[in-house]
């Protein structure tokens, strides 16, 4: 084979080496960016999810003048369901809702069925409807069709109020507490919108937020009692609540250590005040006790020798 011969095969396995390399290289940053690709279409919101959430507006008082009509076609006004003690739960639906809505309301109700106080009782529960589409009508039949939920439908409905109105005084509550909510372009009479549960003071003065679809009973109870400011519940509740402290990403509350050993170490220093206390007084009865009775033994020994004295 001549010179010139291995020369030019030297070049050709040189020529594909080069291109296996390259091909080679290609593949491995495909394999590197496609990945990153993916991930960056998975992290990103859909269209029809833009600016849809919830922005907790802890403190923030709702307009309570805003008019709407119950389930009956009545009109009613927001401030009719604060006392100024009474704690409400407020919820934002609407009742055409192919899914998110009904499972929200559903596990609501059976989360209320948990709970040993009614509605119309020791709170007020709200559901006001976000689509002016509704009227009451619709409102009434989601209302009956969620009382099936419930162990006591007929005292609970009593204080479970499905409103609904028009698009301003919607619109007006919704900015009041941070719901946001669009409709959806491709669908008439549809929204997106998030699931939250609002909790109030009976002033109308935001205290919580729950954002999950399946909220405890217990955590409802706590909840109630904190947006009460202590009006309802017992000592108990009271107590749990002052060493609790709320995990929004798990919507509930738990015993914090801090507050625990805070009240604990409070708790203990009045105890061991009480027991110095009373061991002071003890010990001053005591030597009280101990003084009389010293001095009574000198005027018994002056008394006595006095009595043997000889008189000069």
């Amino acid at each position: 084979m001549s010179r010139t011969r291995l020369f030019g095969a030297d070049c050709r396995v040189r020529s594909l080496l080069q291109i296996g390399t390259a091909v080679a290289l290609v593949l491995i940053w495909a394999g590197n960016v496609s990945p990153m690709a993916h991930a960056q279409r998975a992290n990103q919101t859909p269209e029809h999810l833009e600016n849809v959430g919830v922005d907790q507006n802890l403190e923030a008082t709702i307009p309570k003048d805003l008019s709407f009509r119950d389930e009956q076609g009545d009109p009613v006004r927001l401030a009719q369901y604060f006392d100024g003690s009474t704690p409400v739960m407020l919820t934002l639906n609407y009742h055409r809702c192919p899914q998110l809505c009904q499972v929200q309301l559903q596990k609501f109700a059976e989360s209320l069925s948990g709970l040993s106080w009614t509605a119309g009782d020791k709170f007020e529960v709200l559901t006001v409807d976000i689509s002016p589409e509704e009227g009451p009508k619709i409102a009434r039949k989601a209302q009956q069709r969620y009382a099936t939920y419930l162990e006591e439908p007929e005292t609970t409905l009593d204080g479970w109020h499905f409103l609904t109105g028009g698009q301003d005084a919607i619109q007006t509550l919704a900015d009041s507490i941070g719901f946001r909510y669009k409709p959806l372009p491709d669908k008439e009479n549809q929204y997106a919108h998030p699931a939250t549960i609002v909790f109030l003071s009976g002033s109308g003065t935001i205290t919580r937020y729950f954002t999950t679809l399946d909220p405890a009973s217990g955590d409802l109870r706590t909840a109630l009692v904190e947006a009460s400011n202590g009006s309802v519940g017992n000592a108990i509740d009271k107590a749990f609540l002052a060493c609790a402290q709320f995990n929004p990403d798990s919507n509930s509350y738990s015993a914090s250590a801090f507050k625990v050993m805070q009240y604990g170490s409070g708790f203990l220093a009045i105890v061991m005040g009480i027991a110095l206390f009373i061991f002071w007084r003890r010990e001053k009865k005591q030597l009280e006790t101990a003084h009389e009775e010293g001095i009574d033994a000198v005027l018994d020994a002056r008394a006595e020798s006095d009595g043997h004295s000889v008189p000069s």
